[in-house]
């Protein structure tokens, strides 16, 4: 469920004091009920995700142009991303976040962990279009349980960056989003412990 941005912004995360020049685009409330100490198990399976194995046959279709396009046009080249057309958040981090974990490794997606705490995670990626952040937290549900939260924040290169974060909004809210908290959802269920 998309969240006003207040249930972000509110909270004392440590992302506020690293990236102050994003504009949070995004805020979600993870289908991922749990306990105090289950947010490691969704730090995991973030780590472990894939565009490509989104449920939605047009999702993926779009991920699939995405990365095409990012590929001849060469949006996605190495020079465009981290440590070379933007430094890495890491390099901004406080020292008690930095002397921290940085978090996992991801598998498939491309992006780079920058810190881990016991309650949220943040992690990079960047491209010619953007230097984007999502940030996900461990934020107690209101009944008594845990639940997860993602907030994307975002960091557009120029005008041209603007334009394709305007251009991809309603893709995000109508196509890409809701098929992704089902799926996070189900994933969630499938990865509980067994009793």
């Amino acid at each position: 469920m998309e969240l006003p941005k207040s249930a972000h912004t509110s909270r004392p995360w440590r992302i506020h004091e690293i990236t102050p020049d994003f504009r949070l685009y995004d805020v979600w409330a993870l289908p991922t009920p749990g306990g105090p100490h289950d947010f490691p198990r969704l730090v995991r399976n973030f780590a472990g995700g894939d565009t490509g194995d989104n449920s939605s046959r047009i999702a993926r279709l779009l991920f699939a142009i995405r990365w095409k396009l990012g590929k001849v046009l060469g949006w996605d080249d190495k020079g465009e991303g981290l440590g070379s057309r933007v430094p890495t958040l890491r390099d901004r981090l406080p020292q008690d976040l930095r002397d921290g974990p940085a978090g996992p490794e991801f598998d498939l997606l491309p992006f780079t962990s920058v810190y881990l705490r016991d309650d949220e995670w943040a992690a990079e990626m960047a491209n010619r279009t953007m230097h984007g952040v999502m940030h996900l937290s461990w934020v107690p549900d209101g009944e008594g349980g845990h639940r997860g939260q993602m907030a994307v924040l975002v960091k557009p290169n120029g005008l041209f960056g603007k334009a394709y974060m305007a251009a991809i909004a309603p893709f995000r809210h109508l196509i890409v989003y809701p098929p992704l908290m089902r799926d996070i959802g189900r994933e969630w269920s499938a990865s509980a412990p067994r009793v």
